[in-house]
Order: C-alpha cells, then sequence, then structure tokens
C-alpha cells in the first residue's frame, strides 16, 4: 500500500512528524489512485471500521461524562466535568484527532467513488459515504462549534467555518445521501432511515421544530419500528427500535465501553473508571421498566448496565432508534400535540401518564424523559447546552459549554482560533 502524508489539522496528535502517523494506518485503508470498482466493498468496509474505531470509546459517552449524572470514584460531576473541559486533555484531543482522521478516509472514499460511474454498489458506498461524513461534522459541531469544513482532503491549513456553515453543511451532506440510500440489510448498515433519523435529530437542534417533527413522525409512523424491550435492544436480541448502530465486531475495534462503566466486580470484569450518581438513580421510579438494564449495583456501587460485556467482549453502539424518534416528536410539537407522544412512551416503559398545560413544565418533562430513556446513550450534556440549561444544572462556567480546541491543534496551525475561554 502507498503512505500518504497528509495534513488534518495535525489527525494525530501524539506524533511529532507526519511520516510517523503513517504507519497507524488500518489494513483495511486503501490508496485512493489504486483503487478500482471491484473494491468498492472492501473499501466501504474500512470506513465503517474508521467510523467506529477512530474517535475512541470516550467519544460515544463523552456527553455522559459531562452531563452531570456520572462521576469517578474520587470526584463529584463537576470535577470530571473540569478534568475532562482542557486543551490538553486526551479525551479531547483524541476525539479531534479521532473525528478528523475517520474523515480523511470518508473524504477518499467520496473522492474515489465520484470517478466511478453509477451502479448500486458504488451509489451504496456513495451514500453511506455522505451519511458518515455528516454524522462527523454533527459530532464536531455539538462539541466545538465552528470546525473546519473540509470536502477533500487538503495539505492547506484551514481556518473554522461558522457554526452555521457546519449545521448547513450537514443537512447538505444528508440530502445527498438521501437521494442514493434505500433500505439496508440489517441495522447495523447505513440506511434511508437511518439518515433520516440524524436529520430529524439535526433538524431539532437547530430549533427547526417543523422539519424535525416531519421526520421523526415519518418513521414513528412507518411501521417499520416500534418500542420495543430494553432487554432486546441493550442484550443484541433482534428488535424492532434499533434504526442503527455499530456492530462492533470488528477484531481492530477499540470501542469496549463496557469495560469504563463495569467494576471488577462484575462478572465479567471491567475497569469501573465511571459511576452513576444517587441522584439519577433516584430518578427512576419502581415501576419503570428501564431501571434493571439502565444501571445495576455491584458490590455498592452503581453503573451503567446497557453495554453488558465487560472485558469479555464488545456491545454495539446504538446511533438511532425509535424512542429518540418519539422524543424528538414531543419536543419538536410542544405540550400541544407533543403530550401524546411522551405519554405513549412513557407508558410503554411501564409509567403512568403526566398531565401538564404549560410550555416551560413540558419541556422539563422531555428533556428529563430523555434523561431516563438515553442514559448512556451520548446526549445528556448537549441537550442541556442546546436549551442554555448548562449553567444551572451542571454548574459548569459559561465558556465551558463548548469544548476546547486542542492544544496542539492551535500550536501546529495558526489559522484556528481557540474557543473564548481556555
Amino acid at each position: 500500500m502507498k503512505k500518504i502524508c497528509f495534513f488534518i489539522l495535525i489527525a494525530v496528535a501524539s506524533l511529532s512528524s507526519c511520516s510517523k502517523q503513517l504507519d497507524l494506518y488500518s489494513h483495511s485503508a486503501m490508496s485512493p489512485e489504486s483503487v478500482t470498482e471491484n473494491d468498492l466493498p472492501a473499501l466501504r468496509l474500512g470506513m465503517y471500521n474508521n467510523m467506529q474505531n477512530d474517535p475512541g470509546v470516550h467519544a460515544f459517552i463523552l456527553f455522559d461524562l459531562l452531563g452531570g449524572d456520572i462521576h469517578t470514584a474520587s470526584g463529584a460531576p463537576i470535577d470530571l466535568i473540569n478534568s475532562t473541559l482542557t486543551p490538553l486533555g486526551g479525551i479531547v484531543s483524541n476525539g479531534w484527532n479521532g473525528y478528523y482522521g475517520a474523515l480523511y478516509q470518508v473524504n477518499n472514499v467520496i473522492s474515489i467513488c465520484e470517478t466511478i460511474d453509477s451502479n448500486p454498489s458504488r451509489d451504496l458506498t456513495l451514500g453511506e459515504a455522505h451519511y458518515f461524513r455528516a454524522l462527523l461534522y454533527y459530532d464536531l459541531v455539538t462539541r466545538w462549534g465552528g470546525v473546519p469544513i473540509l470536502k477533500e482532503n487538503t495539505l492547506e491549513k484551514a481556518a473554522r467555518n461558522s457554526e452555521e456553515e457546519v449545521w448547513q453543511f450537514i443537512e447538505d451532506e444528508l440530502m445527498l445521501s438521501e437521494q442514493l440510500l434505500g433500505a439496508s440489510e440489517s441495522y447495523y448498515y447505513v440506511s434511508r432511515d437511518a439518515v433520516e433519523a440524524l436529520l430529524a435529530r439535526v433538524l431539532l437542534y437547530q430549533g427547526k421544530k417543523q422539519g424535525a417533527l416531519e421526520r421523526a413522525e415519518r418513521l414513528i409512523t412507518s411501521g417499520k419500528y416500534k418500542l420495543d424491550a430494553f432487554e432486546k435492544i441493550f442484550r443484541k436480541q433482534g428488535n424492532s427500535e434499533v434504526i442503527f448502530a455499530f456492530e462492533n465486531l470488528s477484531e481492530e475495534s477499540r470501542i469496549n465501553i463496557s469495560d469504563l462503566f463495569y467494576s471488577y466486580a462484575h462478572p465479567n470484569k471491567g475497569q469501573g473508571n465511571y459511576r452513576l450518581t444517587q441522584q439519577i438513580i433516584n430518578a427512576y421510579a419502581a415501576e419503570d421498566k428501564r431501571s434493571d438494564i439502565s444501571y445495576i449495583n455491584i458490590a455498592g456501587t452503581y453503573c451503567v448496565n446497557k453495554y453488558p460485556s465487560g472485558q469479555t467482549g464488545k456491545d454495539p453502539v446504538i446511533i438511532s432508534r425509535i424512542a429518540e424518534m418519539y422524543l424528538i416528536s414531543a419536543e419538536a410539537q410542544g405540550v400541544n400535540g407533543g403530550l401524546e407522544r411522551l405519554n405513549q412512551l412513557r407508558s410503554y416503559r411501564g409509567l403512568p401518564s403526566l398531565s401538564i398545560s404549560s410550555e416551560k413544565e413540558f419541556l422539563e418533562a422531555v428533556l428529563e424523559e430523555r434523561r431516563l430513556e438515553l442514559l448512556g446513550e451520548n446526549f445528556r450534556y448537549y441537550d442541556l447546552v442546546r436549551h442554555n440549561m448548562a449553567e444551572g444544572v451542571l454548574g459548569v462556567l459559561p465558556f465551558q459549554t463548548k469544548l476546547p480546541i486542542p492544544g496542539r491543534e492551535l500550536q501546529y496551525n495558526e489559522n484556528l482560533e481557540p474557543n473564548p475561554g481556555y
């Protein structure tokens, strides 16, 4: 394989030169100029591998770590937040590097597909690549705000685009993806429905409620998905709820979330880096059917229980499922209309219906339901940020509603501007 030196805003921050980072390519990566149409299946699988693994395990739980319901053995949630939100921290820098590392491979796939005439294999691969590029920029913009938009790989030291430009780019990528994709063979592969689910989220987060509502309702009423039991969703059983997830079976996988949550006292063992607060445990009602799968008490310590493998294996990582669409529909509609969707979800989870008349109380109820339903699935921190509630709920300072640009990126690229406050 020909090795390629490239600039991705110093995509592997621990390396001192571009020549050294070349040795880290996965064996599933391919040199762009050597690829033919016959290589597309291998290229496609390599892209899935990069998307799953490059951002690192913390990327899939970061918004839980910053969301106030998780702490370490030695401190309170605010201590975990403060120790994570530093320009020199490994979690922040590894995430930035990983996203741009995956972007490099996705951009390669797109550039290769654009040289090949339209056919089912090429269109499938290109549609998935546009979805993945949208997903990468969704992750970037919700963490750092405006970031450099790289539509092709370049040696130039790119400046930051505005936050609005990044959101629009995400929408554009999803629209391109939607035109190319149809149904998939399983929810471990990107489908048009996966595109629609991510677009519903993206529109809601920008305040485009009508568009978000239409997308979410289309999935809810399609007949393809329905709410299902947590023991099916999170114990790798056939279920009707998941829209898209990373299967996480590769021998190269570095995504073992369970190892970070389970303590060593669990039968499957784990490092037990992170544990749940008593406040989130108390928030689950006794009749809540989600409780046993959402958390577990291991020798007196409450741990997230949605990832059951411990050190013994790998668990799927869910990106979109139908319960989120119920919550998007509810939030987008407001109390008039949305309350019905919220109560449908609550009823299925064994909870009584709510009776709410004010928009403020309804939003609080939706956010609390998201907190309980989506625990451990990477939502809580940004839910608070996008509603300007992070300072009051978490006790963070105003500038901590965005992550710091890693210090090494600022050192190597003078065109980057730091996020204020860091």
